[in-house]
C-alpha cells in the first residue's frame, strides 16, 4: 500500500459552470469509495468547503491542526486550499492508504495545465498520478455565445491578472481548458432542444482533442463509474496537449481583494437588492456567504457571479453555529469599510421605506 499511487482527478471550468454542484453529488453518491477533495478557491471563509460539508453526510468539525483537512462521516476527506498547494498534498499522501481517490476543483480562472504539471515534480509524481481533467462547460452560456454565465465578471478576472496575457480573448481560456480536457461535462442541458445542443457540441469538439467524450448533466448528476477511473496518467501526457498559454508562468490569485463583512439583513429580497446595486458600484466579481434571518430556524446561503444572484436555505442552524450574517466579497480594490457600509445604509433604507 505505501507504493500505491492515489489516482486524482482535475475538476475545471468557468465561474458558474456548476463545478462545486458536481462535487457535491459526487460526495453524497461516493458508494463507499474514500474520496478526498480539494477545493481550491479563493476566500477568506472557505465557503465552499463549508457548502460541501452540509451536504447531508456529517462530518467532524475539529479537523486537522490547521484547520484545512475535515474528516467526513462516510470516509471522505475535504480541504479546503487557499494559500499553498504542496503540503497539503503532504497530508494526504501520508494517508494514501485512507484514500482511493483525489479530486481536485481549480477556481473559475485557473489553467488547468501547471496544475497537472505541478504532478510532474518528484514528491507529488511519487504519491500521485492524474486519473483525468474535466472540464465543466455551462451549455446554455456556450448556446449564447459566452463561454460563461456571467463573461463581464469572468474577464474582469482575467484582466486582474497580471500573468495573463490581457490581449487574449476571453474564448482562448474556454479553449485550454477544453484543449487539455480527458473528458467533458455538457452541464444545464434540462430544456435545451436537439439543435442548439448540437450546435454547443459542435463548438466543443472543435476544442478538445480527438476521442475526448462529452457527457451531459443537470445539477451534477453523474453517476460515480463515468467520472472516476479514466487512468489517463496525465501528467506523462500533457505536455503535449498545446495550449494558448504554453509560455507563460503559472499564476495564482494574488492581484484579487478578498474582504468579509457581517452584516444585520432583515429581509432576503432587499439583500439580495442591495448586493445587486452594490456590484454595479464596484468591482466585485463573486459575493458567498451564509445569512440569519430573524425568525428563520434555517441558514440562507447567498452566492453571486457578477450580478446574478441565488440563495437557497441549506440546513438548520447548529447549535455551535455563529448566527450570524457573513459575506465574502471577491474582487479588485475593495474597502472592506466602504462595502459594509454601503450595504448596511442600503438595508437600513430600504426597511425605513418599507
Amino acid at each position: 500500500m505505501q507504493t500505491r499511487k492515489i489516482p486524482a482527478t482535475i475538476v475545471t471550468g468557468f465561474l458558474g459552470a456548476g463545478k462545486t454542484t458536481l462535487l457535491r453529488h459526487l460526495l453524497t453518491n461516493a458508494q463507499g469509495k474514500r474520496i478526498a477533495v480539494i477545493v481550491n478557491e479563493f476566500g477568506e471563509l472557505g465557503i465552499d468547503g463549508e457548502l460541501l460539508r452540509g451536504c447531508g453526510i456529517g462530518c467532524d468539525e475539529n479537523g486537522e491542526e490547521n484547520g484545512q483537512l475535515y474528516e467526513l462521516a462516510n470516509g471522505c476527506l475535504c480541504c479546503t486550499v487557499q494559500e499553498e498547494f504542496a503540503p497539503v498534498m503532504e497530508q494526504l499522501a501520508a494517508r494514501r492508504d485512507q484514500i482511493d481517490h483525489l479530486v481536485i476543483e481549480t477556481s473559475g480562472l485557473a489553467l488547468p495545465k501547471p496544475l497537472v504539471q505541478a504532478f510532474q515534480w518528484p514528491a507529488l509524481r511519487n504519491a500521485f498520478t492524474v486519473d483525468a481533467v474535466i472540464t465543466v462547460v455551462d451549455a446554455p452560456a456556450v448556446a449564447a455565445g459566452r463561454f460563461a454565465e456571467d463573461p463581464v465578471a469572468v474577464d474582469a478576472q482575467r484582466r486582474a491578472d497580471e500573468n495573463l496575457d490581457h490581449d487574449s480573448p476571453l474564448a482562448e481560456l474556454f479553449e485550454d481548458q477544453l484543449a487539455t480536457a480527458d473528458l467533458v461535462v455538457v452541464h444545464k442541458t434540462d430544456g435545451m432542444d436537439a439543435a442548439t445542443l448540437a450546435r454547443v457540441e459542435a463548438i466543443i469538439r472543435a476544442e478538445t482533442p480527438a476521442g475526448v467524450k462529452l457527457v451531459h448533466a443537470q445539477h451534477g448528476r453523474i453517476d460515480l463509474g463515468v467520472l472516476l477511473g479514466l487512468e489517463r496518467a496525465v501528467e506523462d501526457a500533457i505536455d503535449q496537449r498545446k495550449t494558448h498559454h504554453d509560455e507563460e508562468e503559472d499564476h495564482d490569485h494574488d492581484e484579487f481583494d478578498s474582504v468579509s463583512i457581517t452584516l444585520e439583513v432583515n429581509d432576503r429580497q432587499r439583500l439580495l437588492d442591495a448586493l445587486i446595486a452594490l456590484v454595479q458600484r464596484h468591482e466585485i466579481y463573486r459575493v458567498k456567504g451564509f445569512v440569519a434571518l430573524p425568525g428563520t430556524a434555517m441558514r440562507l446561503v447567498v452566492q453571486g457571479v457578477g450580478q446574478r444572484f441565488d440563495s437557497h436555505f441549506d440546513r438548520a442552524w447548529r447549535a455551535d453555529d455563529l448566527r450570524a450574517t457573513r459575506l465574502v466579497l471577491i474582487g479588485d480594490h475593495l474597502d472592506r469599510d466602504t462595502l459594509q457600509r454601503e450595504l448596511q445604509s442600503a438595508l437600513l433604507a430600504a426597511t425605513t421605506a418599507a
